[in-house]
């Protein structure tokens, strides 16, 4: 059971999608859908939600924890980039005191360097890059194409089910066949 998770979002340009599940990332400037993803610290998902992309990344995160509260009794810490300060800390922090955590539990803002230019890897934050980076590899994933946001949620699902599926066959020692 994971003490600590990352969570971030990534915005996916989307095909024709309806109008009801499709909306526009302004920030991005991406018409399409956005996927919220909470993984532990390996990386590996903990929980995904499929929303318009008009969402803002702090009330996507509120429901992803709700619909996962769950999942989330171990969790300590959650680690997030600076879109997710303000209300969502408070928010984090009542989620604890739910959980009997009191106010150990929390939300862990990464923000970047102050003098920064151009790109450093930040500390925690690359995890959950380098899980959307998994995702993009799954050519199904590049963009969405569903009707229904939940069948898109479910190929994130199946990726990530890929994903752990070759991590244990890796960690496996390969027994030898005795004839």
């Amino acid at each position: 059971m994971p003490s600590a998770a990352v969570i971030d979002s990534q915005s996916v340009k989307g095909g024709q999608l309806p109008a009801l599940s499709c909306g526009y990332d302004a920030g991005k400037k991406i018409k399409g859908r956005k996927r919220h993803v909470l993984t532990d610290t390996n990386g590996l998902l903990l929980g995904a939600v499929v929303t318009p992309a008009s969402v803002q990344d702090r009330d996507g995160a509120k429901l992803l924890l709700c619909m996962f509260c769950h999942s989330l009794m171990s969790l300590l810490m959650i680690f997030a980039d600076g879109g997710y300060a303000g209300k969502l800390e408070e928010f984090v922090r009542r989620m604890g005191r739910l959980f009997g955590h009191g106010e150990s539990f929390g939300l862990g803002i990464v923000k970047k360097l102050q003098d920064q230019k151009g790109f450093i890897v930040l500390p925690r934050r690359w995890v959950i890059e380098r899980s959307f980076g998994w995702l993009v590899k799954q050519r199904r994933l590049t963009r969405d194409h569903e009707k229904n946001p939940r069948h898109h949620q479910a190929f994130i699902y199946l990726a990530f089910i890929g994903i752990m599926t070759q991590r244990l066959t890796a960690l496996q020692p390969v027994q030898p066949f005795a004839g």
